[in-house]
């Protein structure tokens, strides 16, 4: 292989989920995410996420990560290596803050992605495909 295609095929691998070319950190982790800027068509990187679980019988959210997207739009390690606990979770994204560093107005100043977890072996991805004007979610594989 070429010096040059080396680089170039462990970022695809990063890119495309491939455990070669990643830390065990996001292979473990039962919850991931994935954030791509549809205006620019590139990863959104740097931007600001919560995780949150409800507490309490419904009535409060108990902030469990606050994190930052990488450079591929990803979230290392949301959640630590093992099962989840079954129950109902946020995922916040801060999509202001990320289109004003970028001199973008933007319609949305914040995202919320609220899914529940009722079996706690799963493993769970939640994309979200995002522009200034609006934005798609679904459960990833």
């Amino acid at each position: 292989m070429s010096s040059g295609a080396a680089p170039r095929l462990r970022a695809l691998q990063r890119h495309l989920g491939s455990s070669e070319g990643r830390g065990m950190e996001l292979v473990s982790s039962p919850l991931t995410t994935h954030v791509l800027d549809t205006a620019s068509g590139l990863p959104a990187q740097g931007l600001c996420l919560r995780l949150s679980r409800l507490e309490d019988h419904g009535q409060q959210w108990t902030e469990l990560r606050k994190s930052y997207t990488d450079s591929d739009g990803r979230c290392p390690g949301l959640l630590p290596p093992g099962p989840m606990k079954a129950g109902t979770y946020k995922l916040s994204f801060d999509t202001e803050g990320y289109w004003k560093k970028r001199g973008q107005e933007s319609f949305y100043p914040y995202v919320e992605v609220v899914f529940t977890i009722t079996n706690e072996t799963h493993r769970f991805h939640v994309p979200l495909l995002l522009s200034p004007w609006s934005y798609t979610t679904y459960r990833g594989s």
